[in-house]
């Protein structure tokens, strides 16, 4: 039996730990913190609980993509969903006017069409492209066979401004299917429509909060590995990956504990990786190009605890902008800032009435907390806080404007700050998503999932896309690597039989 390392108890290092366990590899994970899950831990303050990275989920209705994908991670029995508004699962406002984004393709185009009447031939369009797209890619069809290469390979090169620029004529209509860029920080004239168009069917399909917390993901996908014979440890930080002169050996971690590996699997931040690893087989020009690949915007979060029975749960995702249009809200000014800002509320159980957590988030800048740089958690000092206390009243008194009487149901509040992201993630700036997906690199702008190490590979958001089914289909890629990818896909149809 093949042993197999996985650096990162994040969601992609724990389904590629669940698929090649399954598959006859002994599989060891190794996560740094205290707590396993990356984007998937959550945290509790006074009785609330509060979400750090997986918000809400798409197509997971019955038969829908992630359902087929959570069935056969044995998901479905130990993670509760909870669905939001199928006439609103997103609201986004611009300039005081709301909008919102219905569920399947033909009643998101009536909603939108009574928006813009005039429009209603270039929404169909639209979903057609969309469909192509997301047709065209393993992300959907859950097979090896991509039938519409030609389709995701413009898309990939076409910004998503200028695909809806050559779609649509009303200037507001562009900006409202714009307006849910945060949620994976998509820049003007950078970011490529294929990424657009794959979260969009993503949520247009069924969109769901996980009720009780996205670490249910992580515990169970743990406790499988466990039960079939792999382990899950945490307080292991890797330090270096061992080679001889052809490939990796194994994983020491800081303890001093070594970890012999036929395969390693990290799914932590590129740079990272390339940091424990001291070896002629990654060349320099290599190193160079994946460090200077842009990363995603930073951001600024405000979590908050309500008064009880204050506040209604809410039941759709709130994307508020200061102005007409959701673009280049990550370039903004100490006077300016927010411009814009993302509202969800924590789903403690199904069908809630009162809402007991939510968070607010904001792009903002490493380079706004650099001072602080080299310093840790919970010793960074007054001016930090105050720093914080600042920018998250200015954040609270945003949503308000959009909420009247929302500050009346806050009885506490907590933060984070690109540090904080940094801090407990490892990604690179504090980045909300990794890499950022730019089409005017190219190649250059891509992470491959093989490494010049014959068996070293990665996997996670950096590698293939960002959001759960992203990063879940991503590690199929990488474990088709050691597991023939059609056996996969018939052990996924058979745990849909």
């Amino acid at each position: 039996m093949s042993d197999v390392v996985v650096i990162g108890s994040g969601l992609g290092g724990l389904t590629c730990g669940y698929i090649l366990q399954k598959n006859g590899y002994n599989v060891t994970v190794l996560e740094q913190g205290i707590q396993i899950g990356g984007c998937l831990q959550c945290f509790t303050r006074k009785g609330a609980k509060f979400e750090t990275g997986m918000h809400f989920i798409g197509s997971a209705a019955e038969g829908q993509t992630m359902d087929r994908v959570m069935r056969y991670l044995g998901l479905s029995e130990d993670v509760r969903l909870s669905r939001l508004d199928t006439e609103s699962y997103n609201t986004v406002s611009l300039a005081g006017e709301r909008f919102s984004f219905a569920n399947g393709r033909d009643a998101f185009i009536e909603k939108m069409s009574g928006y813009f009447p005039d429009e209603k031939d270039a929404l169909c369009r639209y979903m057609d492209i969309i469909d192509r797209i997301a047709s065209a890619s393993s992300l959907n069809s859950l097979t090896s066979d991509r039938r519409d290469l030609a389709a995701s390979t413009e898309y990939q090169t076409r910004s998503m401004n200028e695909v809806l620029d050559s779609i649509f004529s009303d200037r507001m209509l562009k900006n409202v299917l714009a307006g849910d860029l945060p949620l994976y920080a998509a820049e003007l004239d950078k970011t490529p429509f294929s990424q657009h168009a794959f979260i969009m069917d993503f949520y247009n399909q069924s969109a769901f909060r996980i009720a009780g917390g996205s670490d249910s993901i992580a515990f169970s996908l743990a406790r499988s590995i466990e039960v079939m014979g792999g382990k899950v440890l945490s307080r292991k930080k890797a330090v270096k990956i061992h080679c001889d002169d052809t490939r990796a050996t194994g994983v020491e971690t800081a303890d001093e504990c070594f970890y012999h590996a036929d395969y390693v699997i990290s799914t932590i931040h590129p740079n990272r990786m390339l940091e424990l690893l001291d070896t002629r087989l990654i060349r320099p020009a290599f190193r160079s190009r994946i460090s200077s690949i842009p990363q995603t915007a930073a951001g600024f979060a405000v979590y908050v605890k309500f008064r009880r029975n204050s506040v209604p749960y809410m039941n759709t995702n709130y994307y508020g902008y200061a102005g007409d249009s959701p673009w280049n809200c990550e370039h903004y000014t100490s006077a300016d800032w927010p411009k814009g800002f993302l509202y969800m509320h924590m789903c403690h159980q199904d069908k809630a009435i009162w809402a007991e957590s939510g968070v607010i988030l904001s792009y903002m800048n490493m380079e706004d907390v650099s001072q602080w740089a080299g310093t840790s958690i919970g010793r960074r000092g007054a001016e930090y806080e105050e720093f914080k206390r600042i920018h998250a009243e200015r954040l609270l008194a945003e949503v308000e404007k959009h909420h009247p009487g929302f500050l009346a149901g806050v009885e506490a509040y907590y933060t984070s700050t690109p540090l904080t992201y940094q801090d407990y993630t490892g990604t690179e700036g504090g980045s909300m998503y990794g890499v950022a997906k730019d089409i005017n690199l190219g190649a250059a702008g891509r992470v491959p999932y093989r490494t010049k190490v014959p068996n070293l590979l990665l996997a996670g958001q950096n590698v293939n896309s960002h959001g759960m089914l992203g990063v879940m289909v991503g590690t199929i890629v990488t474990c088709s690597e050691l597991v023939p990818a059609e056996q996969i896909y018939r052990q996924i149809d058979k745990a849909n039989d």
